[in-house]
This record gives structure tokens, C-alpha cells and sequence, in this order.
């Protein structure tokens, strides 16, 4: 199984495509499609149908969040900013560091 450099919960800056310079949160990382989703970048529209009166919503079009690719990101360190990420091995667990500051950044539970 591939592993991604961006987590849940990362804050990220976009470097491609037409979203280019928002920033935003990972809702949800899809490691093996390499691809996340990022918090108000790439929304796109979506029609929903309410099929059953079961389910109490509303038909209509609604907006969503559509994957992007990692490639397309960069993570931003709480300190100083848009950086790469190094990891550091420690006995059996790996930290994710950022290559700028050398400050450790969160890991995903």
C-alpha cells in the first residue's frame, strides 16, 4: 500500500491547476490513488435527487470537494510556511520533519 506524505487533518497549499494559491485543510487522504481531499479547493457541483421520503433531504444541486492529486500540494509547517517533508526514524516509529525548520511536524494517529 502506497503511503502519502499528507495526512488528515494537513494544512496544505495548492501549487497546481486552477485552484493555484488556496490553502486549505485535508478532509481525506485516498493513499492509494494518491490522491486527498482538500477543505474549499476543487468544488465542484453535483446534483442530488431525494428518492425516498425516508431520507428528508432536499433535491437540487449541491457543491462538494472533488480529490486532487498530491503532486499538486505542498505542506505548510506551522512555522515557516510551504515546505518539504523528511521523515526520522526513532526505534520503531517514523517522524515526519519539515526539511526547512527541523521541527517535527503531527503525526496521523
Amino acid at each position: 500500500m502506497p503511503s502519502l506524505s499528507i495526512h488528515r487533518n494537513d494544512t496544505v497549499k495548492v501549487l497546481a491547476g486552477s485552484d493555484r494559491g488556496k490553502t486549505g485543510r485535508v478532509l481525506r487522504a485516498f493513499p492509494d490513488k494518491g490522491t486527498v481531499l482538500v477543505e474549499h479547493v476543487r468544488v465542484v457541483k453535483k446534483t442530488v435527487s431525494s428518492k425516498t421520503s425516508r431520507m428528508r433531504t432536499q433535491g437540487g444541486i449541491a457543491e462538494q470537494e472533488s480529490p486532487i492529486h498530491v503532486s499538486n500540494l505542498a505542506l505548510v509547517c506551522p512555522t515557516c510556511g510551504v515546505a518539504r517533508v523528511a521523515y526520522k526514524v526513532e526505534g520503531s516509529s517514523r517522524l515526519r520533519i519539515c526539511k526547512k525548520c527541523g521541527q517535527e511536524l503531527p503525526t496521523k494517529k
